[in-house]
């Protein structure tokens, strides 16, 4: 666990994938044919976190949708790059517009267009339920599954390995 914590404190850039991951990867069409996601507050609330702590975030995802605009602004995500198959040029690209290494970012994927991103990054994370050739291939497999809080998880060891965890929670408690 300490290596974790160790890895984590590095990470300067959060990148996370959006169905799988800060949705539970279910689609769903109402009658007027408008996709709807599922998203867990508690992920948000461990974004917000680490963008206190001064890391920056950030959503890469195969798939374009109105919904991932609108709940990446309501946990102010710094960029949010949509419809990119192939998440390390993508990555990679994003890191062209600020001073980060790869080894400086964390990424969270559980699917087969995430692997290379996730072997590329110097701390990478996936969820319980992520396909077996992701799960063989992250340093962190959270114990919640994607769209369950997983992303908390995460945030919670960033903010530990930064250092900042106990000043960030003695904001919320008495003792």
């Amino acid at each position: 666990m300490q290596d974790l914590i160790q890895a984590a404190g590095k990470v300067k850039l959060l990148v996370l994938d959006v169905d799988g991951i800060l949705s539970n990867g279910y689609i769903i069409y109402d009658g007027e044919e408008i996709e709807t996601k599922c998203f867990n507050v508690k992920d948000g609330m461990g974004i917000k976190a680490v963008k206190w702590a001064g890391v920056k975030t950030a959503i890469i995802t195969g798939r374009s949708s109105p919904m991932v605009n609108k709940r990446a602004k309501e946990m102010g995500i710094d960029y949010v790059i949509q419809g990119r198959d192939d998440k390390l040029e993508a990555l990679n690209q994003l890191l062209l517009d600020f001073p980060i290494s790869l080894e400086q970012c964390a990424y969270m994927g559980d699917d087969l267009p995430d692997i290379k991103a996730l072997q590329s990054v110097g701390f990478s994370a996936t969820v319980a339920n992520a396909h077996a050739e992701v799960l063989s291939r992250v340093m962190m497999v959270t114990t919640r599954a994607g769209g369950e809080g997983a992303v908390r998880e995460v945030c919670d060891l960033i903010l530990k390995g930064h250092g900042k965890y106990e000043q960030y929670i003695s904001q919320y408690v008495l003792d």
